[in-house]
C-alpha cells in the first residue's frame, strides 16, 4: 500500500532552504552518503557549495523532500511555496508555534494550511533520517551508520531521538523521524508508513501522546500481521481531569494506565528507560519471537548467578532446574567441584579453554536428549529432520571484559564457545555484562558477527527476554476494536450522586441493593420495610466511608434512627437506608473512565477501605472480553479471596464478569457517561453487587 510520506522516507531528491541549520543538514547529508540531487535555497549567499536559488518558487519541480530551516514567519510563506511546487514532504524546524500558546497555535494552523496536503514534519522538530539512502534532513549530529534494513525510530522528542542515533548496541537503525508538534504527520501515520516498508525489522516508539488512537492502533495490527516487534517508551503521564479525581481510580491508575492497557492490547511492549527500549529492539531483532520463558544463564561467578536469579524474580521469567541425567552431563564437562544449578555458575576452572566451555555450554543446552535409552530415539529424530523440544528457550551468558589497554585475549574463547553451542543447539543467544563498561564495542560487534545479541546490562537483558517470550506466546491480534472514543473532559461535567448513579447501573443490569432516600425520622420505617441488617449512609460526599458518612450492620430501629439524625447534616438532610449486603467474599472497585485520547479504560482492582491502601490493580481497553477480564482479575494480589482463601467460599467471578460486561455497555451506549466507578462490587459466592457508586457525565 502506497503512503503519502513514501517520498519522505526513502528521497531521491533533496532542498535545504535557510541558513546554518539548512547548511548543517547538507553536512550530515554528505557524510551520510546522499548520491541524489540536492539544491538550497537563500536569498543572500550560496549554500554549503550546492546550485542555490533565492526563492523556493525557482527550484525544481518535484523535489521529494526539503528541509525548513527559518523562522516561524517565514516558514509559513515557504512551505506554500513548496508544496505548490509539487514537493514530496517538508520539514519545519522551526519553534514558536503551538507549543507557545494561543497565538503560536493560530500560526502553526496556517503552516498546515499552507502546506495544502504536503505532508509535514513538525514543526518544532529535528526531522529525518533515511539509513536506506543516506538522506538526512537533521541540522545536528547524528551517529547513524547507513545500513539497507534496520528498525525505525520514532520519536516525539528531538533530543531524544539525537541521542538514540548514538547507540552502539549493534543495532541496525533504518530510519529516525522525529514528529514535534505533530501539527499534521502525527506518529500514528508515521508508524503506518514504517510498518509497511519490507526494510524495517521492527520499530520502537517514544511516544508523549497520541494524535489518532484508531489509526495507531491500526498501524500496530499491520506490524503484527509483517512479524515486525513494536516497542514503545511513555514519555510522562498524561494529566487526569480534575473533575474524574473524585474516584479512587483517578489517584490508583491516572491517565498513564490507558496507554499501557492499550499497547498490551495491541501486542506492543512498554519499557521505561532509554537503554531497555534499544536492548529489548537489539534482543527481539536478534532472536525473534521466542517459544517459552525457560532460560539458562552461564556465569562464571556465583554472584553474577545470584544477581541474575535476583533481578529475574519479578519477571515472567522461569530458569528451571537441571534433571539428573542433564546435571550429570553438565557436571562431566566442569571440575567436581562445581554444583550445577540454574542460573550455572561454571567457576573459572575451565578458563580460556574453548573446547571444554563449549563441551559445558552444549551439554547444559541440549538437555535429556542423550539420557540413557533416548540416543537412539535422538538420532531417529535428527536424522528424519524432526525438530527435538530443547529444554531451554534461550540463553544468557554473563560476560565482563578488562578494561581497554588490558589484556582481553582470554575472554574471547567463551564468547566463541557460547556462540558454538547455541548455534549447535538451536537456541537464542544473549550476551550480557554486569556493567555497562564491561562490554566494549569489539565484543558487541564480535557477538553480532557471531549470532548473538548484546546487552550491556543484565536488567535490560532480562526485560528484553521477556518481551521476546511475550511476543512469542502472544496469539494473532485482530483488527483493533476500541469501544468509543474518549470523551471529551474539557467542558462542563455533573458528578452524580450515588442515588442519582444506582438506576442507572440497575437499568443497565447490574445488581444494587434496595434502597430508599428518606428523611432522617422515616430511616427506622425504612429499615423496618428493607429487612434488617441495614446500612445508613450520609447523602452528598464522594468517598463516604473516609468522611465517616456510613453506618453498616445497624439490626434495630433505634441504632437506625440515631445514625440517620447523626449523618444527616452531611448532606441535602436525607440519609440512604439500604439492605446490607452478607457473606461478602470480597470487595472489588470497578471503574469504567474516559481516557483520551486513547479510549475507554477498564480498571479492577481491591475495593473498598482497601482501594488506595493496596493499590492492587489491573487495566484492560474496551471491549474487554470475558477471558480478559478473567485474566485481570486472576492478576490481582486479590484473588485467592475470590477462588477460596483457606477452605473459605468462592465469589460468583462468573457474575462479576457480567457486571464488567454490563458497565462497558451502558458507557458505549450512553455517550455522556464520562466515567462510572463502582466501589465497593461486594461480591459473594452467589452475586455480585454494586454497593456504592459515582457517575461523571458531561453537561448539554
Amino acid at each position: 500500500m502506497e503512503s503519502r510520506l513514501d517520498r519522505l522516507l526513502r528521497p531521491r531528491s533533496l532542498a535545504f532552504v535557510g541558513g546554518a541549520a539548512a547548511e548543517l543538514s547538507i553536512e550530515a547529508c554528505r557524510s551520510f552518503g546522499f548520491a541524489g540531487d540536492m539544491w538550497a535555497v537563500n536569498p543572500r549567499r550560496e549554500l554549503g557549495g550546492l546550485p542555490t536559488v533565492t526563492s523556493a518558487t525557482e527550484l525544481p519541480a518535484g523535489i521529494d523532500a526539503a528541509f525548513v530551516g527559518v523562522d516561524r514567519h517565514a516558514s509559513i510563506e515557504l512551505v506554500g511555496q513548496l508544496a505548490a511546487a509539487g514537493t514530496g514532504a517538508a520539514v519545519c524546524h522551526a519553534s514558536g508555534f503551538a507549543e507557545t500558546g494561543e497565538a503560536g497555535a493560530a500560526l502553526q494552523d496556517e503552516l498546515v494550511a499552507a502546506a495544502a496536503g504536503m505532508p509535514l514534519l513538525g514543526p518544532n522538530c529535528y526531522g529525518m533520517l533515511s539509513a536506506p539512502t543516506g538522506a538526512a534532513l537533521w541540522p545536528d549530529v547524528n551517529g547513524l551508520a547507513r545500513c539497507e534494513r534496520g528498525v525505525a525510530l520514532l520519536s516525539q522528542s528531538g533530543n531524544i531521538a539525537v541521542n538514540l542515533t548514538m547507540q552502539r548496541r549493534g543495532l541496525d537503525i533504518a530510519w529516525v523521524v522525529t514528529l514535534g508538534n505533530q501539527a499534521d504527520v502525527g506518529i500514528s501515520e508515521a508508524f503506518e508508513a514504517v510498518a509497511a516498508d519490507e526494510a524495517a525489522t521492527g520499530v520502537g516508539l517514544c511516544i508523549e501522546g497520541l494524535d489518532d488512537a484508531e489509526r495507531f492502533a491500526a498501524a500496530a495490527v499491520a506490524a503484527r500481521r509483517r512479524g515486525l516487534p513494536v516497542v514503545a517508551l511513555k514519555l510522562g503521564a498524561s494529566r487526569a481531569s480534575g473533575a474524574i479525581a473524585v474516584t479512587h481510580t483517578a489517584s490508583l491508575v491516572g491517565d498513564d494506565a490507558a496507554y499501557g492497557a492499550l499497547f498490551d492490547e495491541l501486542g506492543i511492549r512498554r519499557v521505561h528507560s532509554l537503554p531497555e527500549l534499544l536492548d529489548t529492539l537489539a534482543v527481539v531483532c536478534a532472536l525473534g519471537p521466542l517459544k517459552g520463558n525457560r532460560l539458562v544463564s552461564f556465569s562464571c561467578s556465583g554472584g553474577e548467578a545470584a544477581l541474575v536469579a535476583d533481578r529475574s524474580r519479578d519477571r515472567n521469567l522461569c530458569f528451571p532446574s537441571f534433571s539428573s541425567g542433564h546435571a550429570a552431563r553438565v557436571a562431566s564437562a566442569l571440575d567436581d567441584r562445581v554444583a550445577v544449578t540454574n542460573p550455572l555458575d561454571y567457576h573459572t576452572f575451565i578458563w580460556g579453554d574453548e573446547a571444554r566451555l563449549a563441551g559445558c555450554f552444549g551439554a547444559a543446552l541440549r538437555g535429556d536428549a542423550g539420557e540413557a535409552g533416548s540416543t537412539v530415539a535422538s538420532a531417529a529424530r535428527e536424522h528424519s529432520g524432526q525438530d527435538r523440544e530443547a529444554p531451554f528457550d534461550a540463553a544468557l551468558l554473563v560476560l565482563d571484559f578488562p578494561a581497554e589497554g588490558l589484556d582481553r585475549s582470554r575472554w574471547w574463547p567463551t564468547l566463541s564457545a557460547f556462540a558454538a553451542a547455541c548455534d549447535a543447539n538451536r537456541t537464542g543467544g544473549v550476551v550480557v555484562a554486569s556493567l555497562a563498561e564491561n562490554l566494549p564495542a569489539d565484543a558487541r560487534t564480535r557477538a553480532a558477527e557471531l549470532g548473538l545479541a548484546a546487552c550491556a546490562d543484565i536488567d535490560t537483558a532480562l526485560a528484553a527476554l521477556e518481551a521476546a517470550a511475550a511476543w512469542g506466546n502472544r496469539g494473532d491480534i485482530g483488527d483493533a476494536d476500541l469501544l468509543a472514543a474518549a470523551r471529551d473532559t474539557e467542558g462542563a461535567v455533573t458528578v452524580l450522586s450515588e442515588q442519582e448513579a444506582k438506576p442507572r447501573l440497575a437499568a443497565a443490569g447490574i445488581a444494587v441493593p434496595d434502597g430508599r432516600q428518606v428523611l432522617p425520622g422515616e430511616a427506622a420505617a425504612a429499615a423496618g420495610r428493607l429487612g434488617y441488617p441495614v446500612v445508613v449512609k450520609a447523602s452528598g460526599p464522594a468517598h463516604k466511608t473516609e468522611a465517616g458518612g456510613v453506618v453498616i450492620g445497624l439490626t434495630d430501629a433505634d441504632a437506625v434512627a440515631a445514625a440517620a439524625q447523626r449523618l444527616a447534616g452531611g448532606g441535602d438532610g436525607t440519609v440512604r437506608v439500604e439492605a446490607c449486603i452478607t457473606g461478602v467474599v470480597a470487595e472489588l472497585l470497578v471503574s469504567v473512565r474516559s481516557s483520551p485520547p486513547v479510549g475507554i479504560l477498564l480498571t479492577l482492582g481491591a475495593g473498598g477501605t482497601l482501594a488506595e491502601l493496596l493499590d492492587d490493580t489491573a487495566t484492560l481497553l474496551l471491549p474487554a472480553t470475558a477471558h480478559a477480564t478473567l485474566e485481570a482479575l486472576h492478576s490481582l494480589r486479590l484473588w485467592p479471596l475470590l477462588a477460596g482463601h483457606r477452605g473459605g467460599p468462592a465469589g460468583a467471578v462468573d457474575t462479576v464478569i457480567e457486571a464488567v460486561s454490563a458497565l462497558g455497555g451502558l458507557v458505549r451506549d450512553d455517550r455522556s457517561i464520562i466515567e462510572v466507578e463502582i466501589n465497593p462490587l461486594a461480591v459473594t459466592p452467589h452475586a455480585a453487587v454494586a454497593v456504592d457508586a459515582l457517575m461523571v457525565v458531561a453537561d448539554g
